[in-house]
């Protein structure tokens, strides 16, 4: 794991317990998922590119790809690792993001828990997309 990816477990783990808000991009007012991660980044200076018009249930997220990786990010493959941002499908017409804590739990922002919580991690979950941090210069 990088240094940025633990930097990103630590930032995502400082958020527990804001708000849930849909669209939400501030903590004090609340946060989604995509504002967690957002948030997150920018707690270890980058400069988060996030979408807009989506909305809690999506027919395609492909216009929003790209975010990930003009926000400093790259596709990653295997099994999520800390510091990771995975894209899970937990319904029909669902897309969340979750920052992985560990290989074996992750911070969101739980719309039905109303906040921002750390849960276990379900190894049988097939994340649809896992980016990480791209290495700067201080990793290297």
């Amino acid at each position: 794991m990088s240094q940025d990816g633990a930097r990103l477990a630590n930032a995502a783990a400082t958020l527990i317990g804001v708000p849930f808000r849909l669209h939400g991009r501030n903590r004090v007012t609340g946060l989604d998922c995509v504002g967690l991660v957002a948030a997150s980044l920018e707690a270890i200076d980058l400069k988060p590119v996030t979408p807009r018009g989506y909305h809690l249930r999506n027919t395609s997220i492909e216009r929003w790809l790209g975010c990930a990786h003009r926000s400093g990010l790259k596709t990653a493959s295997g099994a999520p690792i800390s510091g990771d941002i995975v894209l899970t499908v937990p319904g029909p017409g669902q897309t969340h993001l979750l920052i992985m804590e560990s290989s074996r739990s992750f911070i969101h922002a739980h719309a039905g828990l109303r906040r921002v919580v750390r849960q276990p991690f379900d190894q049988s979950v097939k994340p649809q997309n896992i980016w990480r941090v791209k290495p700067r210069a201080k990793d290297t």
